[in-house]
């Protein structure tokens, strides 16, 4: 690749390196919105649309991107990198369009390194979060199949979807596939995917400009609306009323609406009780945590993705992945960020690598360590403190209501606070059967959607173990 000169076939080039680097999060926050452009004086310039985004590049990745620019440049050029704000009125940089059309005379436009026939109304969705990167498991099955029937249009859609389970185990790459797969089926349908903290930010700056009427208008124009992480609009009134009505009158259209967040919507306490009511009106689909073959599947995916970006070559032995997998009990999110790792440090010499090689490449990014995770005996403790029980009535026989209604409370805790796998959870309560440990956290989610107290229990028992 050296000795190019066209900056869009660079900056291409150099972007995909650097995204495979620095990690999926960073690049669709930072860089992916962006764009390369070239000054009046011949200056490379990275556009970001904000002074935020430009700060972080500066400080973080402004350094590696002119290490990787000029490794590829025969012209020995360097990046600059300064905000929209700096350069003058230009047409916004989007995270998921192709090209950015440039009117000033002094400016010509590099594209973005992304995708423009697939270009979806919203800003944010990660163009390798799709259907066909998505790793089928034990715990997610469901949970895909009813995102594909909900990308697909079909008739009889459940109003609203909510995805629901621990952070990092597939719900935002579900409704990423659930954008790009609706946009692709309908091309003039008006798709709009948020993370709840971007409807809060911008609808708390609409209040400031006084433009609350053009954010309303906007999203309730929108034929399928995402939003991801509801939870956190959780404590703030105004935006609750806000998210509500468009709810509402998004409903009342025949709209289709999809969200996800950590809990069921039930168990939101701290959401007032008439959007908890709207959000579990439709189905709410558990996400939950797979079992090592599943981490195995994902693991094996990544590294294949970054073969095909040429950041690896080859594939790992399995001794190596297993350690990787092992050593990672955290989420899948997390055990991604381990294979990036291995994958960057390995390179061309990825099947070359022995166990105690990749150990000494990964170093402290293997987990296994001294590092405190929630365990079944803490939760069981922590859950017989909370209902006036013993530890050992949790594993006792006794059927009774005050302890047969506890005991699955931890079992769905465990379920959701752990990667322990039906059977291995009814081992830890006495040796029940897989199905015993399955029927008890059904009930506590479908409790969880009517019982304002077993709603109540989970969320104090969630704080108490999360610390």
């Amino acid at each position: 690749m050296a000795g190019m000169t066209d900056p869009d076939r660079i900056w291409s080039e150099a972007a995909l390196r650097l995204r495979a680097e620095i990690g999926e999060g960073p690049f669709s926050s930072y860089i992916a919105p962006s764009a390369v452009r070239v000054d009046g004086a011949g200056q490379l310039v990275l556009v970001t649309p904000t002074a935020y985004a430009r700060d972080w590049v500066r400080k973080n990745a402004l350094r590696r991107m002119n290490e990787l620019w000029l490794g590829l440049d025969g012209l020995n050029r360097r990046l600059d990198v300064r905000c929209r704000a700096e350069v003058g009125s230009v047409p916004p940089a989007s995270a998921v369009t192709a090209s950015v059309p440039v009117s000033s005379a002094q400016m010509t436009a590099v594209a973005p390194v992304t995708d423009g026939a697939r270009a979806v109304r919203a800003a944010g969705l990660q163009e390798r979060l799709t259907f066909d990167s998505f790793v089928e498991g034990e715990g997610n099955a469901f949970a895909l199949a009813i995102a594909r029937q909900t990308a697909s249009w079909a008739d009889g859609h459940f109003n609203p979807i909510f995805f629901c389970g621990p952070y990092g185990y597939g719900k935002t790459h579900l409704l990423n596939a659930i954008a790009w797969e609706a946009q692709r089926l309908r091309p003039d349908a008006k798709v709009i995917y948020l993370t709840a903290e971007r409807f809060l930010s911008t609808f708390v700056k609409a209040m400031q400009d006084r433009s609350t009427a053009a954010f309303k208008e906007s999203l309730r124009g929108a034929d399928m609306l995402l939003l991801d992480d509801v939870q956190f609009v959780g404590g703030k009134a105004s935006t609750q009323e806000e998210l509500l009505s468009t709810l509402t009158a998004l409903i009342e259209d025949g709209k289709r609406i999809v969200l996800s967040g950590d809990r069921p919507p039930m168990a939101m306490t701290e959401i007032e009780p008439r959007l908890r009511s709207h959000l579990a009106a439709g189905l709410t689909c558990p996400v939950e945590p797979g079992g090592r073959d599943l981490k195995l599947a994902v693991a094996r995916n990544r590294l294949a993705a970054l073969a095909r970006l040429g950041v690896v070559v080859g594939e790992a032995r399995p001794e190596v992945l297993e350690r990787v997998v092992d050593r990672t009990p955290g989420s899948m999110r997390e055990l991604e960020g381990a294979v990036n790792t291995l994958a960057a440090a390995a390179g061309r010499r990825l099947s070359e690598l022995t166990v105690d090689e990749a150990q000494a490449l990964l170093g402290a990014a293997l987990r296994g360590g001294p590092e405190r995770r929630i365990t079944v005996d803490e939760i069981q403790k922590t859950v017989a403190e909370h209902f006036a029980l013993k530890q050992a009535d949790l594993l006792s026989e006794r059927r009774t209501r005050s302890v047969a209604r506890p005991r699955q409370v931890a079992m769905y805790l465990c379920k959701q606070h752990t990667t322990r796998s039906y059977p291995d959870i009814g081992r830890r309560f006495g040796g029940r059967d897989h199905t015993t440990v399955l029927h008890g956290v059904r009930k506590i989610e479908e409790l969880l959607g009517s019982d304002e107290q077993i709603a109540r229990d989970v969320e104090a028992l969630t704080r108490k173990l999360r610390g």
